[in-house]
This record gives structure tokens, sequence and C-alpha cells, in this order.
């Protein structure tokens, strides 16, 4: 019988809205976290809440309510850290909700019972977390959109992009094609082409596949991006009737942050 990794997902809600994770879907984080040898037992997303804007705006409230409930539908439990306005030195209103104390104690906490976290963050305030996790014996895992922290990545057991996960983060189709996301490997400049490894989300977990291409069939892209492996690009695939019907990936564009 193989033995299940117990698997805890932290969300720091603020930071994956504003660095490109906006609309980032929940169900998929579940079925990502359950994936392979896994099972699910701790789900906390932190989120930012303006008390002040909620008892003033019903608009604004029932909109933040009504995603709060989506969220928890999906098994998250939802933690809320309120918005503090201040006025600074200078006299100029400011507002803050930093939830990183709150996800960090609750995620040590709970560690003690967890084989795998997977914190969804690029802040680089959480590095201390992610050793100290570390050295209780979990395997910690970092998903992150844009701005994420160098060294963040470094210390985490493994980095990737949210960009680079089915379905976390919709793509919209271009010209009625659906749209895939990868990041480039083998590319050879001199010949002008490589290959695009991308993810299939199953049963078994992230599956990487490879495409071929060609730089001819990119849009407005600097050759030179190819030879970065962390630029990511979105892409049809599609079969060329002109190679035997070969799997190719065309209308290749790069993803800019």
């Amino acid at each position: 019988m193989i033995d299940m990794l117990k698997t805890g997902i932290y969300v720091d809600a603020e930071n994956i809205r504003m660095c490109g994770g906006y609309g980032m879907r929940y169900d998929v984080l579940v079925e990502l976290a359950g994936a392979g040898y896994s099972t699910l037992l701790r789900a906390n997303s932190y989120l930012a809440e303006d008390r002040e804007r909620t008892k003033d705006d019903a608009d604004y409230r029932q909109k933040l309510y009504r995603y709060h409930d989506v969220i928890r539908q999906c098994g998250f439990k939802v933690i809320k850290k309120i918005v503090k306005h201040f006025v600074d030195d200078e006299g100029i209103l400011t507002t803050k909700a930093n939830a990183d104390m709150d996800l960090a104690i609750d995620a040590l906490l709970q560690a003690r019972n967890l084989d795998r976290i997977v914190l969804l963050t690029g802040d680089g305030d959480f590095i201390r977390l992610v050793l100290a996790l570390q050295n209780m014996g979990c395997r910690v895992e970092v998903i992150g959109f844009n701005h994420v922290s160098h060294e963040l990545r470094e210390t985490a057991d493994s980095f990737l992009s949210g960009f680079l996960i089915p379905g976390l983060l919709p793509i919209p189709s271009h010209n009625g094609d659906e749209r895939t996301r990868g990041i480039p490997i083998n590319y050879n400049p001199e010949r002008g082409f490589g290959f695009m490894r991308f993810y299939n989300l199953t049963a078994e977990g992230l599956l990487p596949e490879s495409v071929f291409f060609h730089c001819s069939k990119a849009v407005d892209v600097n050759d030179s991006l190819f030879n970065d492996s962390s630029q990511i690009f979105e892409f049809t695939i599609v079969k060329n009737p002109d190679n035997n019907s070969r799997t190719e990936a065309w209308d290749i564009r790069a993803l800019d942050e």
C-alpha cells in the first residue's frame, strides 16, 4: 500500500491578485493538490477586507462576500485580514492589510501533520518560513505569477509559474483557437527551432509534454527570448499539413509581466 502525501495549500491571496493572478481558480488548486499520491488536508486563503468599504458600499460587499463563498465552496478556509487606514508623516492616507504573520503561524502549527506544503506567493518575506517548514521535514512547493522573488524560487523545493498550470488562470482564445502556455527548451538559434514545454493536469499530477516550434511562427518576438527558459509563451498547437501533419506550436506570442 502506497502512503499518501498529506498536503496543505496556503494562498497569499493579495500578493497573487496584485502580481498577475487575478481570477485564479481555486478548484484547479484543489485538483492539483489531490493529484497523484496526495491528499489535501489543509487549504487556507488569506484575503484582505476593507470593513469601511463593506459597510458603505453594498455592491462591493456583495461581490466580495460572493467571492469568499466561492472559495469556501472549493474547500478553502478563508482567513480575513482587515484593512487598516492611517495617515503617514506626510499626510498621505495609506492602507495596509498584511496577512504574512497569520499565514506563517498557521503553516508552522499545521505542518506537524503535513508532508507537503503548496505555497502560493511571490513574496520574498516567506523565505524564512520555507526554510523552517523544510527543517520540519515538509516538502515546500511555491507557485507564483509575476514578480516572484528569485531567492524564494531557489529556496523552495520546487517552483512553478501559475501561468503554466492548465486552467488555473484561464487563457482567452485567439481567433477562436485554444491557446496553451509553455516555456522554450533546446532552442537552436542557428536553425531557428526548438521545443515548447507545457503541462497537462491529470489524475497522476502535472505531466510535462513538448511540442516543436520554429521561430518563423512567432509574432513580434525577439529571437533571444527563446534562449530564456523562464520566458513564458502563448501558442496554438496545430497539425502542420505541409509537414506530414506533425504537431507544432504556431502563432507564438511572449507573455509579458
